[in-house]
């Protein structure tokens, strides 16, 4: 009966080569997931940065003012508080508007194309400019609106701008 015990005590016995082949394929399965994991997400940071910088640039074009289509033009102080309002507020009135029928563009004061471009025109920031097609200063908003205000003036502007 002895032989039998130890036979029993050997099957309970787990195998340590058996044993630590599973953890270390469970532990590059993971580590595999977790990294695929990380990857996408810099990887949808990077796009999301890369969207934002386009968006950016583009925006900072002042030379489009002119080129044909009705331009908005806020004045603009990335550091001031009040501008950062007045942008979240723009961009939700513009929201519904395509495209193709107004462009946003944003004069920086902090760089020196912007800082000009708030000088030719002698508004400060928090403003917002209002040209038709042909770059012709048509209105200047300042201050502070709310988004349905704004909605309403681009709308007008649009309006005005495809008659003249």
């Amino acid at each position: 009966m002895r032989k039998n015990k130890k036979k029993q005590r050997t099957k309970n016995k787990p195998n340590t080569v058996q044993q630590s082949a599973p953890n270390d394929r469970r532990a590059f399965l993971r580590k595999l997931r977790n990294g695929t994991i990380a990857l996408s997400l810099v990887g949808a940071g990077g796009a999301f940065a890369a969207v934002n910088v386009k968006c950016s640039l583009e925006e900072g074009d002042l030379t489009k003012v002119g080129n044909g289509m009705p331009t908005i033009v806020q004045i603009h102080d990335p550091q001031c508080p009040r501008c950062q309002a007045l942008q979240k507020e723009t961009r939700k009135a513009l929201g519904n508007f395509d495209d193709d029928d107004l462009q946003y563009l944003v004069a920086n004061i902090r760089s020196t194309d912007g800082q000009a471009f708030a000088n030719k025109y002698h508004v400060p920031h928090i403003t917002i400019l209002l040209f038709d097609g042909k770059g012709e200063l048509t209105k200047i908003l300042r201050g502070n609106n709310t988004r349905d205000f704004l909605r309403d003036e681009f709308a007008a502007h649009l309006k005005a701008s495809a008659r003249s």
